[in-house]
């Protein structure tokens, strides 16, 4: 059920030996997820907390056959730890890392592409980074790739969530399970202005998937993804879609809380963005309460 990662995924963490990296590893592990080794430069053939550690992701991914790869690096490095699992031809690269300088994730974002087409060109399955500064994604009751609680996403659901904010992420996903629906896959493209996964990309996904009957968008002001997400759900999606814009009363140019989240003329603006859902006959909550009673009646609940 659900997308891009399921119970048969086979996951490395780049920085396990960290603080961060080892205590999600743990918990992804609890959850359920395929941990199978981690990658730390230099420590290369040591064993922590029973996972083997390697000094490349390319070593990693020929002993283990993992398919994706989640990145606990700090900032200064982040960028070049993405790039070192891009080509070391991981499919699924999820990078949680927040404050990555932005000409390094330009940098970044801009290779991965080239290095996805290329590897779809000679028949592979090509090469997405989801973040930075994203939550990670976790297909419910299957496998979690991320920081998200693993106490809201035990029960399965066909409800598909997408969102540029962390916790608003953690407060739907709780929404819906406490409403009886839950979710497929939940996704956290991230909030930094440059990021590998778009909602625009998302949707395609959830419009194909058997399991998910209908999605919940939660952007926020800043940047012009939720304008193509609407653009798109108008030209190709049949699934209902439900949104909720956060930081709509943010004065422009103040930054509120993701480096993404700021709106600079008339671009990123509240007002665009629900422009943009009314033209798409997408209804837009105004409480994240709201949501429940937009998607119900989207569904016939």
């Amino acid at each position: 059920m659900g997308i891009l990662v399921d119970k048969n995924s086979r996951v490395i963490v780049q920085g396990m030996t960290g603080r961060e990296g080892a205590s999600h590893s743990r918990a992804m592990k609890e959850f359920g997820t395929q941990v199978v080794a981690g990658v730390t430069p230099g420590k290369g053939g040591t064993d922590f907390e029973g996972w083997p550690i390697y000094d490349s992701v390319a070593e990693a991914k020929e002993k283990h056959g993992a398919n994706v790869s989640i990145i606990f690096v700090p900032p200064a490095g982040a960028a070049d730890a993405v790039l070192e699992a891009a080509h070391a031809g991981m499919p699924l690269i999820v990078l949680i890392t927040e404050g990555v300088p932005t000409v390094d994730m330009m940098r970044a974002v801009q290779e991965v592409h080239e290095v996805d087409k290329l590897s779809r060109a000679q028949g592979g399955p090509g090469v997405r980074l989801l973040g930075g500064n994203c939550p990670g994604l976790v297909t419910n009751g299957e496998c979690k790739v991320g920081i998200m609680p693993n106490r809201i996403y035990e029960k399965p659901g066909r409800i598909g969530l997408i969102s540029r904010s962390g916790t608003l992420t953690y407060e739907a996903a709780k929404l819906l399970n406490d409403a009886g629906m839950g979710t497929s896959t939940t996704v956290g493209i991230g909030g930094d202005p440059v990021i590998g996964t778009t909602f625009a990309d998302v949707l395609p996904m959830f419009e194909a998937d058997p399991d998910t009957d209908a999605v919940v968008l939660i952007g926020e002001i800043g940047g012009a993804d939720e304008e193509a997400a609407a653009e798109y759900i108008a030209q190709n999606m049949k699934k209902p879609v439900v949104a909720f814009i956060s930081g709509r009363s943010a004065p422009k140019g103040k930054r509120m809380g993701h480096a993404g989240a700021i709106i600079m003329g008339d671009v990123g603006t509240p007002e665009s963005k629900l422009a943009a859902f009314k033209a798409a006959n997408v209804p837009v909550a105004d409480t994240m309460p709201e949501i429940i009673e937009m998607i119900k009646a989207a569904v016939g609940k």
